[in-house]
């Protein structure tokens, strides 16, 4: 309960700030004087920030423990979200959100790390997913409640009010963390960040599970932290609000789905099915988007919602990784696998807006610009779950 305590209202601050731009665009894109494709890198240097300190924060954690570790990035983090409430520029905006990558980056890590230490293997799936799940409320907040706070007050004021929470966040974690007793290899030799880079590059199923993490969470997060509420506006008409309630139905079964696949996982004991299914049931969805999407408003929302559920795999997919790191491994490992799916993330938010405005620029409409999206979307899951379908359950030897 003490990690619940110290580092859930970190987690919260982290999933809201990695969603929270698609309520917003339109007046971010209008007081920055930028395009999709600006928004699209602005939404992608977060991911960026986040994914390259992964690796620093994963031997952090091995050698330093999470308490100073979380402690320094978040201290980041907090002069970065007091920047992007004040940025005037694209440039200045795009440094704000790195420093706030960087501020958010150890803190889901740190729980993943301190539930591997401190409980049975045997519920890491179930704690993992249930923080998920807690933490994914964030979501909401970066739904309808900002929507009707920046037209009440402004993005500008309701940022800083963010801002501000993070810096309580910061003082919190700081406060109530507890460093667990440092584990040594097997060898009783302590392993620099290369070499545990090393080892963990030769652990074989993780080449297996490496596509599916570098898509799966990274079209979910495009999706519902970027283009749903620019979807939402150009093809069906909605307004800000309205547009903000159809992120917030993506948001509230995204953290049914954290519950959903953390109970499943509980009373089946096999992770592999559920990721394998859900994924092949979320490209379904996202073709079923391409299709029928543009006919309603309510089909948009409603395929959007059971995307949601069906795509949040994250959790489940990092207690299928952990399975394969020893014990001396385990930070570095976990943020190894955190790497591809905040990586991914980086990479289809920044090729998402390319692909969107050049569909624009081409004369493409908005209908269509969007259905191709979610088509390459489709592509993209099919071949990553088909290359999972070969990564074995467990380790061997």
């Amino acid at each position: 309960m003490i990690i619940f305590f110290a580092l859930l209202p970190a987690y919260f601050l982290s999933i809201f700030y990695r969603s929270f731009l698609s309520v917003i665009a339109g007046p971010v894109m209008t007081d920055l004087a930028i395009g999709p494709r600006e928004l699209g890198f602005l939404g992608a240097a977060w991911f960026i920030a986040f994914a390259s300190a992964q690796f620093p924060i994963g031997w952090a954690l091995d050698r330093l423990g999470p308490r100073r570790t979380v402690t320094a990035a978040m201290a980041i983090g907090t002069v970065g979200a007091v920047l992007f409430a004040s940025a005037s520029t694209a440039l200045s905006g795009i440094v704000a959100m790195a420093l706030i990558g960087i501020g958010c980056s150890p803190i889901f890590m740190s729980a993943l790390f301190l539930f591997a230490r401190t409980a049975a293997p045997a519920r890491f799936a179930f704690l993992t997913s249930v923080f998920i799940g807690l933490g994914s409320l964030g979501n909401l907040v970066g739904a309808a409640p900002l929507a009707i706070a920046a037209e009440r007050f402004g993005w500008r004021p309701s940022m800083f009010a963010m801002a501000c929470a993070f810096g309580v966040a910061t003082l919190m974690a700081g406060l109530l963390i507890r460093d667990p007793p440092r584990a040594e290899s097997a060898s009783g030799k302590a392993e620099g960040l290369l070499q545990g880079l090393a080892s963990i590059g030769r652990i074989g199923p993780l080449w297996l599970l490496a596509p599916l993490t570098l898509t799966g969470y990274a079209i979910l997060a495009t999706a519902r932290g970027l283009w749903i509420a620019p979807y939402m506006q150009a093809v069906h008409g909605l307004d800000t609000v309205w547009a903000g309630h159809a992120a917030t139905a993506m948001a509230l079964t995204m953290v049914a789905g954290a519950f959903i696949y953390g109970g499943l996982e509980k009373r089946v004991g096999r992770v592999k099915p559920l990721v394998l299914w859900g994924t092949v049931a979320t490209a379904i969805l996202f073709a079923l988007l391409g299709l029928a999407g543009g006919e309603s408003w309510l089909v948009a929302v409603l395929v959007f919602a059971a995307i949601g559920a069906a795509g949040f795999t994250y959790a489940i997919l990092m207690a299928h990784a952990r399975v394969f790191f020893p014990a001396h491994l385990l930070g570095r490992g976990m943020t190894a696998v955190n790497f591809l799916f905040i990586a991914g993330a980086a990479l289809v938010q920044s090729g998402s807006g390319w692909f969107i405005g050049a569909q624009r620029a081409a004369g493409v409409d908005a209908a269509t610009t969007f259905a191709n999206l979610h088509y390459a979307f489709v592509v993209l899951l099919l071949g990553s779950v088909a290359i999972y379908a070969f990564t074995p359950e467990r380790a061997t030897g």
